[in-house]
């Protein structure tokens, strides 16, 4: 893989990073790809937020300053008091979600990851991108199958099923899926427990535990999407990563240590985004965690049919 460093690129030399790495990379990827060309903004996890408190009269109709969109998840469950569960809310949260449809540059970038045989993680939950190439849902095993925490349940082709998320393409919820609602991360909460199940795998145990470097192919993770996050060079796109993405940017961080750990295990990873200043505090941890930001000039450098065709 080269070495080369990615800023300030056009369309041409992002499909080039691509297709340079394309034999062996994991695209990440945020809602951005839902809001691009969309004539509509209802597309955001902001906006299904607002619907909820809207629904059960909460007086949060607005999401102010000062508080991430997973506190205000929580901070709606807690207001709503007898009127619903958590349980509840993930699942309206999926059947406000049921409308979305993939779009051309949904079908540009799946069908680009099929042919590479490249795994695809994504924190969305509806299943745009599965549905824009027509997969299937799949598990690479049954056992320890739970549908709060499905990761080893993903979108793929029936006939070249996976045991090892990094051996071809897969589309993979990092924060659950809309098929089992109550694997819905929304709240802080959630992501704690999405945290302290991780975390489990990567520290404990003597020998099933990541982080005791004997094999990255017999440890607790290995069947399931948190594999990829340790064993693959990494694209990140349509991703805020802000404050709030607790959870990934755990990871990144972990990653990074493992890294740092095991030297000869490391892969690269890239961060492409449209705005960014270069003293601001993401670009700061993008980079303490080895992760290459990569400027382009708008949202067609990133989505559009150039780059994937």
């Amino acid at each position: 893989m080269a070495d080369h460093i990615y800023v300030g690129l056009d369309f041409m030399d992002m499909r080039s990073l691509i297709n340079r790495n394309s034999s062996d990379i994991a695209l990440i990827i945020g809602n951005g790809i839902n809001r691009y060309d969309s004539s509509s903004t209802s597309n955001s996890w902001e906006a299904l937020l607002r619907k909820l408190a809207r629904k059960y009269h909460t007086g949060a109709g607005n999401i102010p300053a000062g508080i991430s969109l997973t506190e205000f998840y929580d901070v709606l469950e807690l207001k709503s008091g007898s009127k619903i569960s958590g349980l509840s809310l993930q699942k309206d949260f999926c059947e406000i979600m049921a409308g979305w449809k993939p779009r051309d540059h949904h079908r540009h970038i799946a069908k680009w990851a099929k042919d590479a045989r490249a795994p695809i993680l994504t924190t969305n939950f509806e299943n745009a991108l599965g549905n824009a190439v027509e997969c299937e849902l799949l598990r690479t095993t049954a056992k320890g199958f739970t549908d709060y925490y499905p990761w080893t349940s993903y979108y793929g082709d029936n006939n070249n099923p996976l045991t090892n998320p990094c051996d071809g393409f897969g589309i993979w919820h990092i924060n659950g899926m809309e098929h089992y609602h109550r694997s819905i991360r929304l709240g802080l909460s959630h992501y704690m427990g999405s945290v302290g199940r991780a975390r489990a795998w990567l520290h404990r145990g003597k020998d099933r535990r990541l982080f005791s470097g004997k094999s990255t192919d017999n440890w607790a993770g290995k069947n399931t999407w948190v594999h990829i996050i340790f064993n693959s060079p990494l694209l990140i796109f349509g991703l805020a990563l802000e404050e709030n993405e607790v959870f990934f940017r755990w990871l990144l961080i972990e990653r990074a240590r493992y890294f740092k750990k095991f030297p000869y295990r490391s892969k690269k990873a890239w961060y492409v985004h449209t705005n960014e200043k270069d003293g601001s505090g993401k670009l700061f941890f993008l980079k303490g965690v080895g992760v290459q930001p990569v400027k382009v000039n708008s949202y067609d450098d990133i989505y559009s049919a150039q780059i994937w065709d």
